[in-house]
């Protein structure tokens, strides 16, 4: 079964032999028997996904050759949208002078995000494949901080006068624009460098060629700032629907642009942690078949083991009302009902904050909103549970004497418990991502286990402290 049909698009290829076919057998025949020149001639007219897709499904030590068997027009585009292992291992395997060629092709924002994740001493034997200029500009963007805007934006744009006319602009933007990484937009800036406003491309092509830039300004436009946390950026480009926004310092002065690619692959990577977190696991700095075993070892246990500890304390739960329970086993049958209905709820509610406070939905000043909300909520599914736990009592009550004489009892209990545990569970769950939040951590570390974990031990208490006031004076 090939791992990848690629059939050849060319019209005029005179020679019969071309291979038309590639999969990952092969590949490994090509590479093993030293035909690079066939390799090349196959790959010519590839499309950068299905490169990808076939370096993902040859061997590790065959993926370099592969990468380096393409031609420069998708080269660069390729390595772009790889993984991080993948590129790590194609750096490492590509000679010193093939390896540089690619670290000064890519845009500065790749280059910065790719050496963002390397280790220093591997950042520092990159930096010196570079020139002058580009080890430059990659070190100025290396010197903000971890996880800004600044770590996002490249240098490469095109910044224009507003006293310059429309046909000097476009005669600029035809000589200076050509390696640029947008030139959908285009910034005005005074003498200083000052940001005053950005227009879009076409606004230049509907316009006489001997106006002003000043006529078509309109002095509004949407920026980032160069310390802005990168989760900022990716709520502003929601927001204004644009291909790339500025990014300005203190005093206004444009430093460099963010593009609406490099905030996809953010918003991919948020969610990709956010999930993990949700999960209870910590997040995974490499992709999941890449990442060592023990080292995913150690960031699925360290959840795990609170976790453990945390249900620990349910035990010691039911100890402290072991003579309620001994007077009445039939309260232990619920137990685990009663728990995971709280669990459950909180887990619901946690899940649904989370994500409303990572799209911009809800925010800290809504807390009040958000409980008013969530009493309700928790109010009207505990009374449905509730409900339907008194009715399955009062139903095995026809066919089994298994809850005695006291089975009204019994089902009362179950019921109003599982509205106070239920009521719990929503509040626990939607009021502690923002508890966190106002903390400075991360909300996603109020993860559904953590919920479930923490509305197991308290839930236990709210259903013997029901039991204890309903049953006074019969069973207990």
């Amino acid at each position: 079964m090939p791992c990848l049909h690629q059939t050849n698009r060319k019209q005029d290829i005179n020679h019969a032999d071309m291979i038309r076919d590639l999969n990952k057998a092969e590949v490994h025949d090509i590479i093993e028997t030293g035909r690079y020149d066939e390799l090349k001639e196959a790959l010519d007219d590839w499309l950068s996904p299905e490169v990808v897709e076939l370096i993902n499904c040859v061997d590790e030590h065959e993926q370099a050759i592969v990468f380096n068997a393409l031609s420069p027009r998708i080269l660069i585009k390729t390595f772009k949208v790889l993984d991080l292992g993948t590129q790590k291992r194609i750096i490492r395997d590509l000679p010193h002078q093939e390896a540089a060629n690619i670290l000064n092709e890519i845009q500065p924002d790749d280059r910065t995000e790719f050496l963002s994740e390397l280790h220093g001493e591997i950042v520092n034997a990159l930096l010196k494949l570079l020139s002058d200029e580009e080890r430059r500009v990659t070190l100025s963007l290396l010197g903000y901080p971890e996880h800004s805007v600044g770590r996002m934006m490249t240098p490469d744009y095109v910044a224009i006068r507003k006293d310059w006319s429309i046909q000097q602009s476009l005669d600029f933007i035809r000589v200076n624009g050509q390696d640029k990484e947008t030139i959908n937009v285009i910034y005005v800036v005074d003498e200083k460098g000052i940001l005053i406003d950005d227009i879009r491309i076409r606004e230049f092509l509907f316009v006489s060629p001997d106006k002003k830039v000043s006529d078509i300004m309109d002095g509004r436009f949407t920026y980032l700032t160069v310390t802005d946390a990168e989760e900022d950026a990716i709520g502003v480009f929601r927001k204004n629907n644009r291909v790339a926004l500025p990014v300005i310092d203190f005093q206004g002065i444009l430093l460099g642009i963010v593009t609406i690619d490099d905030v996809l692959r953010l918003a991919q990577r948020e969610e990709t942690e956010d999930i993990q977190k949700i999960g209870g696991v910590e997040v995974l700095d490499e992709p999941y078949m890449d990442i060592p075993f023990f080292k995913l070892m150690k960031k699925r246990s360290g959840w795990l083991i609170i976790l453990f500890l945390g249900e620990m304390l349910t035990a010691t739960a039911m100890g402290y009302f072991e003579d309620e329970i001994a007077k009445a086993v039939v309260l232990a049958l619920f137990v685990p009902l009663i728990i995971s209905s709280g669990g459950n709820s909180g887990s619901q509610a946690s899940t649904l904050i989370i994500r409303a406070m990572a799209l911009g939905e809800v925010t800290l000043r809504d807390w009040w909103r958000v409980m008013k909300r969530e009493i309700f909520s928790g109010l009207f599914l505990g009374s449905v549970l509730g409900v339907i736990g008194f009715l399955r009592v009062a139903t095995w009550t026809l066919f089994t004497t298994i809850y005695g004489p006291h089975w009204l009892l019994v089902g009362l209990v179950v019921g109003f418990s599982l509205i106070g545990v239920v009521l719990w569970g929503t509040l626990s769950g939607s009021m502690l991502p923002l508890i966190l939040k106002k903390c400075g951590a991360d909300p996603a570390v109020s993860s559904a286990p953590f919920v479930a974990t923490l509305v197991d031990v308290t839930g236990l208490v709210i259903y013997f402290t029901v039991a204890m006031t309903i049953m006074r004076g019969t069973i207990l």
